[in-house]
C-alpha cells in the first residue's frame, strides 16, 4: 500500500515494520529504496529475495542525519564502520546529507548479510525528509534500528524506480510504500571508496570527479586505475537498469543515419534523443533527453520507464555528451546497453 511518506503516523507504522523485521519503500533523493533493518539478517535476506539479487552484492545502508539527533551518523558511523580515513570525513562534511556513498572497513561481525560477506560497508546519509524523518524515528526506537538497508526498489538488473508508483508496480499492494514524491536527484548515489588510502570512484553519480576533487585536495582514481582489490559495491556491474526493450546506445550522426535508413518501413520502436531528428515513421515513438545533464538524471528512469511501458523491442538512444556533469547518466545508459 502507498502511503503519504510526510505524515508522523505513516513514519511511526513505518518503524514498527522494520522493528519487526518486514521490507518497506523507502523514497529517497536519489531513488526509492526496498529498505530493512541492516543488522537483521533475516529482514535483509527478505531484501536479496523479494529484488532476485545474489546474496554476494552488497547492500548500501542508509544512517541518519546528525543534525536531527544528537547521536546522528556519527553513532551509526561507530557502529558500522572500523574506520573513516581524513579524506572521507571531508566529504561527509561537505555532501551528507546527500547522494554519496563512501565505502568504509566494516566492524567484524556487523551487517554482515548486508554487505555481502565483505570487510567492508557502503554508508549513505540521505538527503529525503522523508528518509531521515524515518531514520531518526528509528533511532529513537529502543534497541535503536542504527540504520536501513536500502537498494533501489525494483528487480534485481531492472530500471530502477523514482515515483512510489514505479514501486508500487514493481512488488505489489502488499509492500508498505511511503510516498515522498518524485526523486529530485533521479539516478543512484555516487560511490567512492575509502578503503585503499585514496578516493576510487566505483559508480559515478550527481556527486562529480570534479566536487569529490575540490572538497578531498585529489581527483578520484578509477576503479581502472587502482584495480587491485576492489571492493564489490551496489550498480557497479557491466549490465544493470535495463528496461524489457533493447537498449541501443549510438553518437548522433549514427542515430540519424540508422533512421534515414529504415525509411517509411521502419519497425516498432522508441528513440530518445536530444539533438533535433527529422519525423521518421509512423511506427517510432520519439521522446526529447533533457539538454541539462541534472534535469536529464532526473528524468532518465521514468522516461526509459515510458517508453519501455510502449512495449517496443527497442529503443534507441542518443549517447550524452562525455563531459563530467553527464557521467552518472552515461554510466546507466552503458550499463542498460550491456544487458541487451
Amino acid at each position: 500500500m502507498v502511503l503519504d511518506g510526510h505524515h508522523p503516523d505513516t513514519i511511526a507504522r513505518a518503524a514498527d515494520a522494520l522493528a519487526q523485521g518486514q521490507l518497506i519503500g523507502l523514497p529517497t533523493e536519489t531513488v526509492y529504496g526496498l529498505a530493512a533493518d541492516a543488522d537483521n539478517p533475516n529482514a535483509v535476506a527478505q531484501i536479496f529475495a523479494a529484488k532476485g539479487r545474489p546474496a554476494d552484492h552488497p547492500l548500501i545502508v542508509h544512517v541518519a542525519d546528525a543534525q536531527g539527533h544528537p547521536q546522528g551518523p556519527s553513532a551509526a558511523m561507530a557502529h558500522y564502520a572500523q574506520a573513516v580515513p581524513v579524506f572521507a570525513q571531508q566529504l561527509i562534511e561537505a555532501f551528507w546529507p546527500g547522494p554519496l556513498t563512501l565505502i568504509l572497513p566494516c566492524r567484524p561481525g556487523i551487517a554482515q548479510a548486508a554487505t555481502g560477506g565483505q570487510a567492508t560497508i557502503g554508508l549513505r546519509c540521505p538527503a529525503h525528509p522523508v528518509a531521515q524523518a524515518l531514520l531518526q524515528a528509528c533511532l529513537q526506537r529502543q534497541p535503536p534500528i542504527w540504520g536501513l538497508a536500502a537498494p533501489s526498489a525494483n528487480k534485481f538488473g531492472r530500471i530502477s524506480p523514482t515515483t512510489a508508483a514505479h514501486v508500487a508496480s514493481e512488488f505489489g499492494a502488499d509492500l508498505l510504500v511511503l510516498d515522498g514524491g518524485a526523486c529530485a536527484v533521479g539516478i543512484e548515489s555516487t560511490i567512492i571508496d575509502c578503503t585503499r588510502g585514496v578516493p576510487v570512484l566505483l559508480r559515478p553519480g550527481a556527486i562529480t570527479r570534479d566536487d569529490i576533487a575540490r572538497v578531498c585536495g585529489q581527483r578520484p582514481l578509477s576503479k581502472e586505475e587502482l584495480s587491485a582489490h576492489t571492493p564489490r559495491a551496489s550498480g557497479t556491474l557491466l549490465a544493470h537498469y535495463a528496461p524489457n526493450a533493447k537498449v541501443r546506445l549510438m553518437g548522433t550522426e549514427q542515430l540519424r543515419s540508422a533512421l534515414q535508413l529504415l525509411g517509411r518501413e521502419a519497425p516498432a520502436l522508441a528513440v530518445y534523443h536530444r539533438s533535433p531528428l527529422t519525423r521518421p515513421g509512423p511506427g517510432i515513438a520519439l521522446r526529447a533527453m533533457p539538454h541539462n545533464a541534472l534535469a536529464a538524471a532526473q528524468q532518465l528512469f521514468s522516461d526509459l520507464r515510458d517508453l519501455d511501458a510502449l512495449g517496443v523491442p527497442l529503443i534507441w538512444v542518443e549517447a550524452p555528451p562525455e563531459s563530467a556533469d553527464w557521467e552518472g547518466v552515461r554510466d546507466r545508459l552503458e550499463r542498460a546497453a550491456a544487458a541487451g
